[in-house]
């Protein structure tokens, strides 16, 4: 079943009995917090900076790589390993040293996500330290039992099928009583190929749509 869905509201979710769900899988970038936030933009503009001093490039040549990287590999990491057999972890230790120090506790996401039983996952694109920083940022650490990161999944980025496989593994969860939220619907096509529930927080950037309705 796919269903789109704002996090909080829960606005446009039919059909899904949530008392049944075991699991919980949530991405963390835009889908955790919201995509009109900006701390993934603080993410990119790292990576941007990243390809200027790495290839010695001017900011519009490194976005534009950046970007097309992105959209290739599903992740600007995987780009630059694939491509020129870059080592990736000064690539993801720089780009996800952002700053949060703006960022507050969220009263109101840490009761959404008190009030749903079962246990609670991050499956991320980015790194654990990344992922227990926002959500220690944003005073909901304690709600996730398992995080699986890039680094568990050997740097091979969601859409591949691949590390879906191994997140199911290591989590414990049954696919067919657990539910995966996503902001980019095509990072969903391999968790319901598994079984899984899924719920797509529509955003308004076209690149999170592809996927979605296919």
């Amino acid at each position: 079943m796919n269903m789109t869905a704002d996090l909080k509201t829960g606005k446009a979710v039919t059909g899904l009995n949530a008392a049944a769900v075991t699991d919980w899988v949530f991405d963390l970038d835009n889908t955790i917090y919201p995509a009109r936030s900006s701390l993934f933009p603080r993410v990119a503009a790292r990576m941007t900076e990243f390809i200027m001093a790495h290839f010695d490039l001017a900011e519009t040549e490194a976005a534009e790589m950046k970007t097309r990287l992105f959209r290739a590999y599903g992740t600007t990491m995987r780009g630059l390993m694939t491509e020129y057999d870059m080592e990736p972890d000064e690539f993801l230790h720089f780009v996800h040293e952002i700053d949060l120090s703006d960022v507050v506790a969220d009263p109101e996401l840490d009761s959404l996500l008190a009030r749903l039983g079962g246990r609670k996952h991050i499956y991320t694109n980015g790194t654990v330290r990344h992922a227990t920083r926002i959500l220690g940022a944003f005073g909901i650490r304690g709600h996730f039992d398992f995080i699986f990161d890039i680094v568990a999944s050997d740097h091979i980025p969601k859409p591949n099928p691949q590390p879906y496989a191994l997140f199911v593994e290591q989590s414990g969860i049954v696919p067919q009583t657990s539910v995966m939220i996503e902001d980019m619907a095509r990072n969903l096509e391999p968790a319901a190929a598994l079984g899984m529930q899924t719920i797509w927080l529509v955003s308004d950037h076209d690149w999170a749509a592809k996927g979605a309705g296919e």
